[in-house]
């Protein structure tokens, strides 16, 4: 599979990483030129390009980029051929209160109700696929296990094309979870932050009763309260946390 990933953060890098060990053609790209991704990116195998070249002939594009940065993307996005599957990694932060203050301007359509993956679809003109969007980058990193493992946990897919689901749940088994399809992009907010499957490390088998707990209209005020234990927690210039300390603190409060 020929796979561009947009963004080696936290998430890009992990997913880089593994599809290129798994023997996939990868090519990563970040804000800027190439020689200033990391090595550790293309350690196993994946190329650094230009932000224009990365999309260029792929049959899959990972969005590894902030909620706010994405929609800049459109004229790159909407011009892929229709076939290409495109992926969405991000979420929602408006600029409140909490740890994240600032960093996503404040959309109405999305304090309505409306989907985030949905409203981002719109706004870049291509079809998108939502993955990796409901795990923390700790859990990616160090909870990966191979098919079949009891402690193997699962990451939410959400898809409207038959390809696209296909595609995207290929490329989140081999980052070592379970792909669970959660439905259409419509229904995607059912895991989004705030919601009992965002980043709460639950198993395939759990995922079902979380999504069906969803409550649209809780999830806002919930992320931001937990967005606000984070600030306090961090304040004073404590740079880390504890090992497991937001999943714990999610699956409190989702």
């Amino acid at each position: 599979m020929k796979i561009g990933i947009l963004g080696v953060g936290n998430i890009g890098q992990i997913i880089a990483r593994r599809a290129a060990a798994a023997g996939h053609d990868v090519k990563v790209a970040n804000s800027g030129d190439p020689k200033t991704v990391a090595p550790s990116v293309l350690e196993t195998g994946a190329r650094a390009e230009w932000t224009k070249d990365v999309a260029k002939d792929v049959d899959v594009l990972v969005l590894s980029i902030p909620f706010f940065r994405t929609p800049a993307l459109r004229e790159l996005v909407s011009a892929l051929p229709g076939e290409t599957v495109v992926i969405d990694t991000s979420n929602y932060y408006p600029g409140r209160a909490g740890y994240y203050a600032g960093r996503d301007p404040v959309v109405s359509e999305l304090d309505q109700g409306q989907s985030e993956t949905e409203w981002m679809q719109k706004q870049l003109g291509h079809p998108l696929a939502k993955a990796w969007n409901n795990i923390l980058s700790e859990t990616l990193a160090q909870k990966n296990h191979p098919k079949g493992h009891p402690d193997r946990l699962a990451i939410a897919v959400a898809a409207d094309r038959p390809r696209d689901l296909e595609l995207t749940s290929e490329l989140v088994e081999l980052t070592g979870f379970d792909a669970y399809h959660t439905g259409s992009i419509e229904e995607s907010w059912r895991h989004q932050p705030g919601s009992p499957a965002y980043c709460t490390e639950l198993k395939a088998s759990e995922m079902a009763a979380a999504l069906a707990a969803a409550e649209r209209s809780r999830l806002p005020a919930r992320r931001d309260f937990a967005m606000g234990i984070l600030e306090e927690r961090l304040k004073g210039g404590t740079s880390t946390l504890p090992p497991g300390f937001i999943a714990r603190m999610n699956k409190a409060i989702y």
